[in-house]
């Protein structure tokens, strides 16, 4: 490492000691939106916020590497984790904005979502289409200078905390499959809008439902062109299935090693299984690291469904074997914070961003070039 790194590393260090917030972070609802608010603010005043971010859009216009380093030192001091209300934000909305929307946009919502001041969730998945998102539903009328909105999207995250919605809609009834989509920027107070929480088997309400009612949204608010829709969500879901989860893997690759040594000598096969997930960690770990720089200053390209696969998985095993190293009951294991919430949250991860099976299909086709399968 050169000496600016060095430096860059030292002086992240010691801010996350002295500001990392000692309390847990509230389950949901509004006391959760205060918390992930204020922690944003916090990094924000500190000139922690939108590190990678272009210098012209708010940001400080940092490496790839410096992002990396500051996501280390994270994970290192036990900050609170970045899968909070502000993360649609920050690595959808935001990185979608930068590479899609157009100048007034980008003024107007870049510098609040660094500064701590909005919360957004995401209206991409339906009941009937989830992972298939070529046939969602929910439809936008084009009627004067607005869009009238109708519909129904689930398992949107934060969405009943969320001051705007990154809203992936149907612009031209009579197109088949992807075309004529059109992602739109959703405020979430409109009149037409109900939001249902959804509880989740881990226990928070962490996603919801949400209905649309001839909500009435400014044509401005769409990005990428009308109609475009499908171009520009392929930017938002190459960000969530790249770099998005770095810090994530980070801090679990940290969490695995302290596992390994809370793992008595005389348990040699459980010892075996956390040295080789140590192992595998340290290989996704590195594999991300080379996505994350090869893909600086461009959107993310179809590589990254390897990373989300590969992480989403991960997860999932890392902490089953917290829970058959631990037991059940365990202190480690129950509550809020404990193991077995984050084993059971795990099983979202392959699902969210699109399907493990998806995500296979993704790599076949985009990275391997084989044939696409039937349809």
């Amino acid at each position: 490492m050169t000496g600016s790194t060095d430096d860059f590393r030292r002086a992240a260090r010691h801010w996350l000691e002295a500001h990392v917030p000692s309390a847990a972070p509230p389950e949901d609802g509004p006391a959760s939106r205060a918390f992930a608010l204020a922690w944003q603010k916090a990094q924000a005043a500190g000139g922690w916020a939108g590190l990678a971010w272009p210098k012209d859009l708010g940001g400080r216009g940092l490496s790839v590497l410096e992002q990396i380093i500051w996501f280390e030192e994270y994970a290192r001091a036990g900050g609170p984790s970045p899968l909070n209300a502000t993360f649609v934000g920050l690595n959808h909305a935001g990185p979608t904005l930068i590479a899609c929307g157009s100048a007034e946009q980008k003024a107007f919502h870049l510098p609040k979502i660094l500064a701590g001041e909005v919360i957004w969730c995401q209206g991409f998945s339906e009941p009937g289409a989830g992972s298939d998102l070529a046939s969602l539903k929910t439809r936008g009328r084009v009627e004067g200078n607005e869009l009238v909105i109708t519909g129904h999207k689930i398992w949107s995250s934060f969405a009943d905390i969320a001051d705007w919605q990154e809203l992936l809609i149907r612009t031209e009834p009579s197109a088949k499959n992807a075309a004529a989509l059109s992602w739109v920027i959703c405020p979430m107070n409109a009149p037409g809008i109900t939001v249902r929480p959804i509880r989740t088997m881990a226990g928070p309400y962490k996603y919801c439902e949400v209905f649309y009612e001839s909500v009435r949204v400014p044509l401005s608010n769409v990005v990428g062109g009308l109609n475009n829709g499908w171009a520009t969500a392929m930017s938002t879901l190459s960000f969530e299935r790249g770099t998005a989860a770095l810090a994530l893997l980070i801090g679990l690759t940290l969490k695995v090693a302290r596992l390994l040594a809370d793992c008595p000598r005389e348990r040699s096969e459980m010892r075996r299984r956390l040295a080789r997930l140590r192992a595998e960690g340290a290989s996704i770990r590195a594999a991300t690291y080379r996505f994350a720089l090869d893909s600086e200053n461009a959107v993310p390209d179809a590589a990254g469904s390897m990373i989300r696969l590969s992480f989403a998985e991960f997860a999932q095993r890392v902490t089953a074997a917290a829970i058959d190293l631990y037991g059940i009951d365990a202190p480690e294991v129950v509550g809020a914070h404990g193991w077995g919430h984050d084993y059971l949250d795990a099983f979202s991860e392959t699902i969210a961003g699109g399907t493990a099976e998806v995500q296979r299909n993704i790599i076949a086709e985009r990275v391997l070039g084989l044939p696409k399968g039937p349809r």
